[in-house]
C-alpha cells in the first residue's frame, strides 16, 4: 500500500470513530494508529529501534 494509499485508510477510520464514537473512540484509534504505524515501520525496516533506546552506543563500547 502506498503512503498515500495508507493515509486514506487511516482518515476514514479516524472519521468513523469521531463520527459514530466521540471524543475518545477518536482519541484511542489515534493512539493504536500511531502505535501500529511505529510497528510497521520497525517490521519494514525503516525504523531502528536499538538507536530510540541508546543500545546501540553501548553495542559500540560508546557507553555512557
Amino acid at each position: 500500500m502506498t503512503a498515500s494509499g495508507g493515509g486514506l485508510v487511516t482518515g476514514l477510520a479516524l472519521g468513523f470513530a469521531a463520527a459514530f464514537g466521540g471524543f475518545g473512540a477518536f482519541a484511542i484509534v489515534l493512539v493504536l494508529g500511531a502505535l501500529g504505524l511505529l510497528v510497521g515501520a520497525a517490521v519494514d525496516g525503516r525504523l531502528d529501534l536499538a538507536a530510540l533506546t541508546g543500545r546501540a552506543r553501548r553495542a559500540r563500547g560508546g557507553g555512557l
